[in-house]
């Protein structure tokens, strides 16, 4: 039983397919996503050709075709969806493409145990990556670049503010291997800002907090990510820290639907953040969520050297999302009915595998 035959992802299709947003703007029109096959992207990719009235040319940028034809099984066949073979970290500019009309950077090593032993690869796919694909942009005429950037981009609360706005810079120490990610994210959003001033792009910018659903990759080390595969396992889920981290979530469906809402409704050159008060919550709560919707309970485990040099320091990072708000988007899911949707749709995957 893959994603295609569950009906909770169907619906978060559905319903993310449904919202009110002016859709028009796409009909059409071609769009590039690198990170397509990823947690966000592949949803995304998913919504844009569910609408099928609207005539999408969805271009899924990635290394490894057979790993595209595998996550997107339903559209095998469908003009619509096009494997481009491409490196981000190798110039991308095409001659056997015209202009794409939208250009969507969602590529990115975001799990903690790739910043530990991958740091250099962690920098350059946020910069030189960010940079080839800004480059693609600007010479397939792109109307619009979209850069998706992260809660980690605020550092570690100064003690001043309960919830981080967009203009909020808190403390990050760079001179730090753990510094690699949110550093080059911080620099990619000055990119883009570079690109928008220099070349004229028209660039967008949803900033994500920690995404999770069922289309998350099983490989990822992220604690939230290792919560739920345990949760899905039906065994009891580790805690590797004292869980006092104060931290924004957000359901996949509603990070696309916060993603959209930018792209499509979001000021040229300004930030968003995606996400809703609803799904800020302790991460030993998190687990005890988790452990409680599993039916099993929380155990406490120390981290080894190399996964814990990937751990963020940040100890409360909340994000404000009045912002994004205010251009109509609210989330559909808090943080204990996602979590159900998203161990109840992988639960029936694991069962067909």
């Amino acid at each position: 039983m893959n994603l295609y035959q569950n009906p909770l992802y169907l619906d978060d299709l559905a319903y993310t397919a449904g919202r009110d947003l002016p859709w028009e703007k796409l009909k059409g029109k071609s769009i590039l996503l690198s990170g397509a096959t990823g947690l966000v992207g592949s949803f995304l990719a998913d919504v844009l050709l569910t609408k099928e009235e609207l005539g999408c040319t969805v271009y899924a940028l990635g290394r490894n075709e057979e790993k595209v034809r595998s996550r997107f099984s339903r559209w095998i066949g469908d003009p619509r969806l096009v494997f481009l073979s491409g490196d981000i970290n190798l110039p991308l500019i095409r001659e056997d493409i015209g202009a794409v009309d939208y250009v969507l950077h969602l590529a990115s090593n975001t799990h903690p145990m790739q910043y530990a032993t991958d740091p250099i690869g962690t920098i350059t796919t946020n910069i030189i990556g960010l940079q080839h694909m800004l480059e693609f942009a600007v010479a397939h005429r792109a109307s619009r670049f979209v850069f998706a950037s992260s809660n980690e981009i605020y550092g570690e609360n100064r003690g001043d503010a309960e919830l981080f706005d967009e203009d909020y810079c808190g403390y990050l120490n760079p001179n730090t291997l753990r510094a690699g990610y949110p550093e080059s994210k911080r620099c990619g959003e000055a990119l883009c800002q570079a690109y928008k001033a220099q070349k004229g792009l028209d660039v967008v910018i949803p900033r994500l907090t920690r995404s999770y659903g069922p289309t998350m990759l099983m490989s990822d080390t992220k604690a939230i990510s290792q919560f739920i595969r345990k949760g899905v396992a039906g065994e009891d889920i580790v805690l590797k820290s004292a869980g006092t981290q104060y931290y924004s979530y957000t359901y996949v469906a509603d990070a696309v639907s916060g993603l959209l809402t930018v792209m499509l409704k979001g000021e040229s050159g300004e930030a968003y953040n995606i996400a809703d008060e609803r799904s800020d919550i302790l991460m030993k709560e998190l687990a005890a969520v988790i452990a409680d919707i599993a039916g099993k309970k929380v155990v406490f485990e120390i981290p080894d050297a190399v996964e814990a040099s990937g751990y963020s320091t940040a100890s409360k990072a909340r994000l404000d999302g009045s912002k994004l708000k205010g251009l109509g988007w609210r989330a559909r899911y808090d943080i204990r009915s996602g979590m159900e949707r998203t161990i109840a749709v992988l639960r029936e995957r694991e069962k067909a595998e």
